[in-house]
């Protein structure tokens, strides 16, 4: 608890001290005109009041990321805290913020086009594509997960709301309103109430931690799991799959850590706010209580299993992050408990996978400069959820596998992007470039060590990774001089 406390400390004077800091270095202008009040049409580009703004920002990026990412990591100890609000300052919320910030001063434009802006039309159209990509198949896994849930629940056995394909049906009908329509229609109205239910379930959780954690190791024994490469039971002896910290626990922990959707998602906000002053408490604020929110529950992953790690292990086997997430509300808060963990594990990614299909939509507005009229938006909706449908009736394992690879090559590539951004406004870009030279670290250790990239011994990657990492400290080195010479001396 007192590891969990100072998480929850940092994370608090990381927004209070730090996020000014950076956001000196963006180059915020209340006085400027925001791209809502240039732009006003009543489809993307609606005001909203920045606190609503907030809640819908948040719920946009967490969803069920901040509560499963947390419960896999737990399988690697209280470590995981330490990556969650590691991650979170120097990394998560500055890549959300500069995310919206990029964004707000670019129109409100996707990250493709921002990126042919600042490289060139080439790296744009990778952009396009990746992005495109990805925000589709998290959006078809996002209707496959809330159905699945929804068709098994014991309440519904014997009745037609027992189908998959009912729920599958049910949750595209909401998709197809939720791109379609303006969004002060549906996502502004829901939104907020979905995030103060996050944020009430977890405040619940959090506090029954306090009075009831029997399960915690204790201060001393914490200090000993750095000796250790890997974590169990009570996360002092190597766990049964020797899973290796580095890289695995970065990529199984983005939601609440850093997480390259989050940048998918800014332009919907960043099209809806009237000023940029509020940038910095929308993004920074919604991606520090992230991590708050990633904090809890990966304590509570921690907490909740006597047997520690096998036991923990036994119950993802069994029933996936849904079922733990149910076992530890039930645990801690009884019936209410097992309502809001249905509530959250199918009402939460429906909230994400909403707002994956929109963006896409914007995405490919953006880069095409298609009219958004009602005709245009059909035109674009109709066709992707079609295939979308058709997809749901695909094995995703694979798919997904390369999910967190890919959550962490995006969210590493804007961070380049916002390296790129600093750079040329001569402001201190290592806030963003040294994040993101530890991000494509990480991202080559991964797909060097991985069953599904190159497979090589944990040792080898993680040179490759260290290798890797000081070339690109070398060149940026080079390049910050090279700028600095150029600089005039001021008289």
């Amino acid at each position: 608890m007192i590891i969990f406390f100072i998480c929850i400390t940092l994370l608090i004077l990381g927004y209070k001290f730090y996020s000014p800091f950076v956001e000196k270095q963006a180059g915020i202008d209340p006085n400027v005109k925001t791209p809502q009040v240039r732009f006003e049409e009543g489809v993307d580009y609606v005001a909203i009041h920045p606190v609503k703004a907030f809640l819908i920002q948040f719920l946009n990026i967490a969803g069920v990321g901040p509560i499963f990412g947390p419960i896999l990591g737990a399988m690697y100890g209280p470590i995981a805290l330490v990556w969650i609000v590691v991650g979170n300052i120097l990394g998560g919320a500055v890549h959300d913020y500069f995310s919206g910030v990029m964004s707000i001063k670019e129109d409100g434009k996707s990250l493709p086009e921002i990126a042919g802006k600042y490289f060139n039309i080439f790296f744009k159209g990778i952009m396009l594509i990746f992005t495109a990509m990805l925000l589709f198949f998290v959006g078809v896994v996002f209707i496959m997960s809330p159905a699945g849930l929804l068709s098994s629940l014991s309440y519904f056995e014997g009745t037609f709301l027992a189908g998959n394909t009912f729920w599958v049906l049910v949750i595209l009908g909401y998709y197809f309103l939720a791109t379609l329509l303006p969004i002060d229609k549906i996502i502004t109205k829901l939104y907020p109430f979905f995030g103060a239910l996050m944020i009430v379930m977890t405040t619940l959780i959090a506090v029954s931690l306090l009075f009831n954690a029997p399960n915690l190791p204790v201060m001393g024994d914490f200090l000993g799991y750095f000796n250790h490469d890997h974590f169990s039971h009570d996360f002092l002896e190597p766990n049964p799959d020797g899973l290796p910290v580095w890289p695995l626990l970065f990529v199984t922990i983005t939601c609440g850590a850093i997480s390259g959707f989050h940048s998918t998602q800014a332009p919907i906000m960043a099209r809806c706010l009237t000023n940029e002053k509020y940038v910095r408490p929308v993004y920074y604020g919604a991606m520090m209580c992230e991590g708050i929110v990633g904090c809890v529950w990966a304590l509570a992953g921690i907490a909740a299993f006597p047997d520690g790690y096998t036991e923990l292990k036994a119950m993802l086997d069994q029933g996936g992050p849904g079922l733990v997430v149910n076992h530890i509300a039930t645990s801690y808060l009884g019936a209410l408990g097992g309502i809001m963990a249905i509530i959250a594990v199918a009402v939460f990614p429906i909230t994400s996978g909403d707002t994956a299909f929109r963006a896409l939509r914007l995405t490919i507005v953006d880069a095409f400069d298609i009219p958004q009229n009602m005709r245009n938006r059909l035109l674009l909706a109709v066709p992707i959820l079609v295939i979308a449908y058709f997809m749901t009736k695909i094995d995703f394992s694979l798919i997904w596998r390369y999910f967190a690879f890919s959550n962490m090559l995006l969210s590493t590539s804007v961070l380049w992007l916002a390296t790129k951004y600093l750079f040329d406004r001569g402001t201190f870009h290592w806030i963003v470039s040294i994040p993101a030279v530890i991000g494509t670290s990480i991202t080559v250790s991964y797909i060097m060590t991985t069953a599904i990239g190159f497979n090589l011994p944990a040792n080898y990657s993680q040179y490759i990774g260290i290798g890797v990492a000081i070339l690109l400290l070398t060149t940026l080195s080079f390049l910050h001089i090279k700028r600095q010479s150029k600089v005039p001396a001021s008289i």
